[in-house]
């Protein structure tokens, strides 16, 4: 029994090191600003495939985690960013100019 409990644990573990890792990979989509929002929290971009989320490219407004990623993003830069989906609602958790 105790042999069954340490696998389990086992697979429980490396499920959730495997699940961080693909996390910590996910690829950043390329976008372009077209409007920044500081008052509501939000940004319109324009955006190429985020593979992550299976979203082909469009331009879309996304709520943003804190509002201080916006502060020096203005209409036309290019950007980085990365989207998290929690329920219907997608949300920027990270965005910096791109290279």
């Amino acid at each position: 029994m105790k042999t069954l409990t340490k696998l389990i644990s086992a697979v429980i573990f490396a499920a959730g090191a495997a699940t961080s890792i693909g996390a910590l990979a996910q690829a950043m989509a390329d976008g372009e600003v077209r409007k920044v929002d500081k008052d509501n929290k939000k940004i319109t971009l324009k955006h190429g495939e985020i593979k992550s989320l299976d979203m082909p490219p469009m331009t879309m407004v996304f709520q943003v985690s804190d509002a201080a990623l916006l502060d020096k993003l203005k209409p036309g830069d290019k950007v980085q960013f990365n989207v998290a989906k929690d329920g219907s609602k997608l949300t920027v958790t990270e965005i910096k100019p791109a290279k």
